[in-house]
């Protein structure tokens, strides 16, 4: 299996291996790495069974004055943007997630916020063979998951997962006793 991390993240591959295939025909991807993922299957001579999308970095919905105001945040001050950003991936779980912490750079964000998913490729894979999985979280802070779902349904098994965030956990129950 080929996996791509997603912005400011580096080994988190481990938080999604409830749903990832490993095999060596499977490619995945974090957000970010959801479009490397799908770049690198697009391009690629080998044999690829399995696309696996999660949270993909999608921002068909947004208008340019959001994502300049992005970089121009990340711009002026990288630190807090990170922390932000990381804090609204994590949501609503309370997952630590430091060990994945990765310092992004403006070029990534630049890229995740302009990638313009092609649907004619979309189209390809899927007429090639490539079976293609969506994971997208209900409660994710970062996507519009109800569009990004809306987007991939027509190409991909889109999953759906309820009281979830963009890192896919969920809010942690508390059971109460009377």
């Amino acid at each position: 299996m080929r996996y791509f991390s997603g912005f400011c993240f580096d080994g988190e591959s481990e938080l999604f291996k409830e749903w990832l295939k490993k095999s060596d025909f499977t490619v995945a991807g974090f957000s970010y790495g959801a479009i490397k993922a799908f770049k690198y299957t697009s391009t690629c001579r080998y044999r690829v069974d399995k696309l696996q999308l999660f949270s993909p970095a999608c921002f068909g919905d947004k208008s340019e004055k959001f994502k300049r105001l992005q970089s121009l945040f990340f711009a002026k001050n990288r630190e807090a943007y990170i922390k932000e950003f990381l804090e609204k991936t994590v949501y609503p779980s309370t997952l630590n997630i430091k060990k994945y912490k990765k310092n992004g750079t403006k070029q990534e964000l630049k890229e995740l916020l302009d990638y313009k998913w092609d649907k004619k490729e979309l189209e390809s894979l899927k007429n090639r063979g490539t079976e293609i999985e969506v994971y997208i979280g209900a409660d994710d802070k970062i996507i519009n998951s109800s569009w990004v779902l809306d987007f991939f349904k027509p190409y991909a098994t889109v999953y759906y997962i309820k009281n979830a965030g963009h890192i896919l956990a969920s809010t942690p129950i508390t059971v109460m006793l009377a």
